[in-house]
């Protein structure tokens, strides 16, 4: 062929390699391939060099292997978010899972809102900017004052991202709600390549966020509606409950990326955001200036939700042996939630009809869009078995005023759960107080503890004039605590400065306004001293116009012109009584929304079921809550004792960092493990406290036990006025319970109560297989002579055990009241131990 032609040796020539380039290398490729070699081969050269097991490498590389997966799964969810929004359709088409669709697909009353996204879309642009003016010229210059160490701290790059917020849906509330307000719900979602970037310059640290996704329910209130322009008063925004919220970081905070790690930095971030964003704190914008802002931002309750958890029965048997041939039973407690309130209820061992007969307080401030939320778990060592749900609209009990039912439990196949719902009505009068206080038995000797017949609402405005603190020509760091009994709040730290503004709300359940007072001290967080402090008898409330007292306060130990400003409402505990026809049914007016699995509530009819037993017979529980088929209103029955633990109910941490389940889905377990104390039943007492009743029981047998059965310990207590501080001297105990055959392993534990923090805790020494231990040690607590005589100090003696010992527990308890004039010159006693450290043992 005429074509192709063999090449000349001029073409062989051309084309030849030189003899250099056969033999070129990667050095730099060589170099890097060889150091990566290296670095694998490091640690286990290293580890063979110590001595060290093999084990070690295994576990490096299964935590490396886990590090990855999870940075992998979160990958997904971001992808798979990011696809939601880009097209929402074609996502739907390819199998989202339901608890990924909008609000608008499940709920009939929530609309789409895509004018509204598109919106945000067009204003994104200058909504970053905004943002990132927010970032340098306020969070910036505030977190350079915090701290010296953090003077050289700057953002060196904020970049929200080119994804806008966006609502997947709107609800408008039309009933239920004051004429002068709108009330809308927004189902907000946010998934953003944002980059943000921060550094340290003095400590060459580096760290920052590279993507963010937030889903929530924001609720954003108009009101006060006017009849001027701009027709509206004020716009408040805030979050009904916690959002859900996942952060992959970057740079040296990658390390909270690490599983165990990441739940706890958002769970950390979420607490923050609900100090300003989480009911009850919320933004408040006003419009117009003749708004009461401070009225807006933090309003009265609606009314609070008293909560009888009496009992269940017919639960599914959850635990098995042999891999399920033998079914065994369940050890079932439950979780309620009423807005981002949660509590706790004590774990019932092997038993499928549980009686906790506890009572828990919430407070309302949203009523419409509200819910009671009650799940129960069976405990378990690893992952805690789901055994039925609850939700009851808020709206119906408010207008039952008192709901006592069994309910079906949801997503299960079988159990009944027994609730008593109160409704209590918040009344700015005492002419119901003498009745509220014995309905709910507020004896003397209980001042501090039991169900409670008023609330207290506290503004915090601000500060005047505040003392230097230690040092001289120096601005404090101040902190405001708060405490009623044993119940203590603390403020914000506000940060070099005397003359502070906090603006803050707080909250304490009154159990006698008549004998107990509010107690308030300024502090330097900084060096932690006195600023000023000053009580206030709640009685002096009761006369007061609207149980309303607003005005400065002159600070006590302070400054000569030193004052706080302070609001401070009374509001006595009502439950109204309703005149019902005979055979007014309220069972079917309830309605009672189910959390499927996928995280979504589905709206249908209440279907309650009657009491387990026969027919319309009402079955008298056998517990000491309720009394027979009598359900009178307002009215504690015969054998409910106002029995609290000195600490009321508080919240438990949840860590929503897993995306998976929708914002109102049932977690695969409880977010926590410890009980929250119940205000008045004899069984939700600590459970050390039980299982120590429970060990004196055992030990009694039909015997009778002496004057001190549980020993004693002996103290002496005195204040060092040249120290200004509170000298405490554990000297022994005697005569104490044996945990095991060997005896007792105790220790002695302090407390100054309300202080109840970990850098408040005093703790002796073990004293190893003993019932009569020695410790003959001293200590102490910081605190000026008229302070430590409002205090009380918590003195607990327990068994220590091994680790993980089962052994462990409470042998005594006992609380000193400190307001005894002799305090300065001091005593040694022997202080008899009881099981909650205030009443005497009784025999019975």
């Amino acid at each position: 062929m005429s074509g192709a032609r063999a090449p000349g040796p001029e073409a062989g020539a051309a084309g030849a390699e030189p003899p250099g380039a056969a033999l070129s290398v990667d050095v730099a490729g060589l170099l890097a391939q060889l150091a990566r070699s290296f670095a694998l081969l490091l640690p286990v050269y290293a580890l063979g060099y110590l001595g060290l097991s093999f084990t070690w490498v295994l576990l490096a590389l299964g935590l490396l292997v886990w590090c990855r997966r999870s940075r992998g799964l979160k990958a997904t969810r971001l992808c798979r978010a990011l696809a939601l929004l880009e097209d929402e359709e074609r996502a739907v088409r390819l199998g989202v899972r339901a608890c990924d669709l909008p609000a608008w697909v499940h709920f009939p009353d929530t609309e789409r809102a895509e004018w509204l996204n598109k919106t945000v879309k067009h204003m994104w642009p200058f909504i970053c900017q905004f943002i990132e003016k927010l970032f340098r010229e306020t969070i910036e210059p505030a977190v350079r004052g915090a701290h010296t160490h953090l003077s050289t701290f700057s953002f060196t790059r904020v970049d929200v991202g080119q994804q806008p917020l966006r609502i997947n849906g709107v609800k408008v509330y039309t009933e239920n709600v004051d004429k002068r307000q709108i009330i809308l719900d927004l189902q907000i979602s946010f998934v953003g390549n944002c980059e943000i970037d921060l550094e340290i310059k003095r400590y060459f640290c580096r760290a920052g966020v590279q993507s963010i996704q937030i889903h929530g329910t924001m609720r954003v209130i108009l009101e006060p509606l006017i009849g001027d322009m701009p027709l509206v008063g004020a716009l408040s925004i805030f979050f009904l409950r916690k959002p859900l919220l996942e952060i992959n970081w970057t740079g040296l905070t990658n390390l909270l990326d690490i599983p165990g790690l990441n739940g706890l930095s958002d769970t950390i971030i979420l607490d923050i955001i609900s100090n300003y964003l989480v009911l009850p704190n919320r933004i408040t914008v006003p419009l117009v200036s003749e708004v009461q802002i401070a009225q807006l931002r933090f309003p009265i309750p609606k009314g609070v939700l008293r909560i009888h958890f009496i009992e269940a029965q017919d639960l599914q048997e959850k635990d098995t042996y042999l891999k399920g041939l033998v079914k065994g039973k369940s050890d079932p407690y439950g979780v309620i939630r009423v807005g981002n309130q949660i509590f706790q209820s004590k774990v019932i061992k092997e038993n499928l009809s549980p009686k906790w007969n506890e009572v828990y307080e919430a407070l309302v401030y949203e009523h419409p869009g509200q819910e009671l939320e009650i799940e129960l778990f069976d405990e378990d060592p690893d992952k805690d078995d789901f055994l039925g749900s609850l939700m009851i609209d808020l709206i119906e009990v408010e207008k039952e005023r008192l709901l006592d039912e069994w309910f079906t439990l949801d997503e299960v196949l079988r159990g009944k759960l027994h609730l008593k719902l109160e409704w209590l009505t918040l009344m700015p009068d005492a002419s119901n107080l003498e009745k509220v206080l014995t309905d709910i038995r507020a004896d003397k000797d209980q001042a501090n503890d039991g169900l409670s017949s008023s609330l207290l609402i506290l503004y915090l405005d601000s500060a005047r004039n505040l003392p230097s603190g230690k040092k001289i020509y120096s601005n404090p760091n101040p902190l405001v605590q708060m405490s009623v009994g044993h119940k203590a709040q603390e403020s914000k730290i506000r940060y070099k400065t005397n003359e502070p503004v906090w603006e803050e709300n707080f909250t304490f359940f009154i159990h006698n306004p008549k004998r107990q007072e509010l107690e308030v001290e300024v502090k330097d967080e900084q060096h932690q001293c006195c600023l000023g402090n000053l009580r206030i008898p709640l009685s002096q409330l009761l006369a007061c116009e609207d149980m309303t007292l607003n005005r400065r306060f002159q600070l006590s130990n302070s400054g000569p012109n030193s004052s706080l400003k302070m609001k401070l409402a009374l509001r006595v505990l009502h439950l109204e009584k309703q005149e019902r026809s005979p055979d007014h049914q309220h069972a079917a007016q309830v309605k009672r929304p189910s959390v499927s699995k996928e995280g979504r509530k589905i709206s249908v009819r209440s279907r309650m079921s009657a009491s387990p037993g026969t027919g319309d017979s009402c079955t008298a529980p056998s517990t000491p809550v309720i009394g027979g088929c009598d359900n009178k209103p307002g009215v504690e029955e015969g054998a409910q004792r106002a029995e609290a633990s000195p600490q009321g109910p508080r919240d438990l941490g949840r860590s929503p960092s897993s995306l998976q389940a929708g914002s109102t889905g049932s977690p695969s377990r409880a977010p926590a493990k410890e009980p929250t104390p119940s205000i008045a039943s004899d069984i939700s007492l600590p459970v050390a406290t039980q299982e120590l009743r429970q060990r004196l029981r055992q030990l009694e047998n039909g015997t009778t036990l002496g004057q001190s059965p549980l020993g004693q310990i002996q103290l002496t207590v005195r204040h060092s006025s040249q120290r200004n501080k509170l000298v405490v001297v554990v000297h022994s105990c005697r005569n104490l319970i044996a945990f095991s055959e060997d005896g007792s392993d105790p220790y002695v534990r302090l407390y100054l109560l309300p202080d109840k923090r970990r850098s408040g805790r005093r703790k002796t020494h073990v004293s190893k297989k003993t019932l009569n231990p020695v410790f003959d040690q001293s200590f102490d607590f910081s605190v000026s002579l008229p302070d430590v005589q409002r205090r009380t100090l918590d003195v607990a003696v327990k068994n220590s055990g091994g680790f993980l010992s089962k052994d462990k527990g409470l042998l005594g308890k006992v609380l000193v009241g400190l307001a005894s004039e002799e305090l300065a010159k001091g005593w040694t006693q022997w202080y008899d131990l009881t099981e909650d450290g205030t009443r005497p043992h009784v025999v019975t």
